[in-house]
């Protein structure tokens, strides 16, 4: 009895230090940012000589001063960086860089899986130029499994919140089978239609059984949809209420696309989240966006994307969306104009996929340019994007229990927004993406 104690004794002896050494390695890993200026709380001042320190993939704390890192944590040195939250894209669209008839051809000549390739591929491209989040708005549904991947940890890309397919009327700025000739129209996808109140509420439920996040709708036209039918309003107030009313029922937010004052009018009164592109505003628009503390989304960043397209191929769109690209060009930074001085809640989104993927940051640039601050274009792509896609406990701060999603920069964006363009460093979760330090 006596030796089979002993044995028993000598096996726990020998058992304890794997335990411990076990226990050890499922520790979360605990690294150190020490940031020579950071900013991480945009929209407050600064602060010089701070560091970060992260556990598990969350920010533990933020110190005054280069603290020493705790036994086995990673030290990274920002000592003459710039570091800040990551980016928030509200308005991009993953599944495709081209535009124009490129992307007409290639959305019925290419598979779906491939165009899930390359969702991850422009994924992969915003989340190393800083963008640690976006809100996809509307495509064929290939991103709401990318969403699922990321946050599985099968592959890598920014957080997502996704809208599914987007919602418009029939020939309304969603419809895929405009430019298609009449005998592919039934094979074209387009239950993301809806024509009356009834069908408006059946088209949300259809999105939000599909995993929707958010809900994406147009009551207006678009310049890309190929009809020449002006940007004007193309859903009823009863369809635009409809449509709000069920989204909100299920908890899901909506994002509406309108160029036209009275279709952004008629998504304000029945009561939408944001507003994106808002072309036309007018001081009715105003109005609605103050008393329903709505944001506005300009996605200023469309007319670089066009700009680029028809330098390489003048031809690359038909001649109704060419004259609608013409018109864009030449009126986009207007509104916003006239949004900034009024007090409009401002959020940062680029429509990427129109603009390339990647160049996210080219947006503060125009922000600045058509009435903003460097200091109120980044609050736009941090605080105030992360409370319209409903994460604000989550991301676009840098702050106890919030995600670690860090970037930094050579230079002061406070005083230059344009180093925004040159990120340096990206840490997604507490995983850093990418170090040119």
């Amino acid at each position: 009895m006596k030796a089979k104690s002993l044995a028993i004794a000598a096996l726990l002896a020998t058992a304890a230090p794997a335990a411990a050494q076990q226990a050890a390695s499922a520790a979360p890993a605990v690294t150190v940012i020490h940031a020579g200026t950071l900013l991480d709380r945009p929209g407050r001042a600064p602060k010089r000589n701070a560091s970060i320190i992260v556990r598990g993939g969350k920010i533990e704390r933020v110190a005054d001063g280069f603290v020493d890192p705790p036994a086995g944590a990673t030290v990274i040195d920002m000592r003459d960086k710039f570091v800040l939250p990551g980016l928030i894209d509200s308005h991009v669209h993953l599944s495709s860089d081209r535009a124009g008839n490129e992307g007409l051809l290639a959305s019925v000549t290419e598979n779906v899986a491939l165009a899930a390739h390359e969702a991850q591929w422009n994924g992969m491209k915003t989340l190393r130029a800083g963008f640690t989040t976006v809100r996809n708005l509307g495509d064929e549904g290939v991103t709401l499994g990318l969403r699922d991947a990321i946050a599985r940890g099968w592959t890598q890309g920014p957080r997502i919140v996704d809208a599914a397919m987007s919602i418009s009327t029939t020939s309304g700025h969603m419809d895929g089978r405009l430019g298609l000739r009449d005998e592919l129209h039934d094979i074209a996808p387009h239950d993301n239609l809806c024509d009356g109140a009834d069908e408006c509420r059946k088209a949300v439920r259809r999105q939000v059984g599909r995993g929707a996040d958010v809900i994406k709708i147009a009551t207006t036209a678009g310049v890309n949809s190929r009809i020449g039918a002006g940007l004007g309003k193309q859903m009823f107030d009863d369809e635009a209420k409809a449509v709000v009313e069920t989204a909100h029922l299920y908890g899901k937010k909506v994002a509406v696309h309108a160029h036209g004052a009275d279709g952004i009018a008629v998504a304000l009164r029945a009561g939408a989240d944001s507003i994106e592109h808002g072309t036309l505003l007018d001081d009715e628009s105003i109005r609605l966006f103050k008393s329903s503390g709505a944001y506005y989304v300009p996605t200023l960043s469309t007319v670089n994307g066009y700009l680029e397209r028809l330098a390489s191929n003048p031809d690359a769109y038909s001649p109704e969306v060419r004259a609608k690209i013409e018109w864009r060009i030449g009126i986009t930074g207007k509104s916003l104009q006239k949004a900034v001085p009024a007090g409009v809640k401002i959020a940062f989104g680029t429509d990427a996929g129109v603009s390339k993927h990647g160049r996210n940051a080219d947006e503060f640039e125009l922000m600045v340019k058509h009435g903003m601050t460097p200091a109120t274009a980044i609050q736009a792509a941090t605080v105030n994007a992360a409370d319209l896609l409903g994460l604000a406990d989550q991301i676009g701060s840098l702050e106890a229990g919030k995600a670690a999603d860090i970037i930094a920069v050579a230079g002061d964006p406070l005083s230059d927004v344009t180093v925004l363009k040159s990120v340096g460093f990206v840490m997604k979760g507490g995983e850093v993406v990418k170090d040119e330090s």
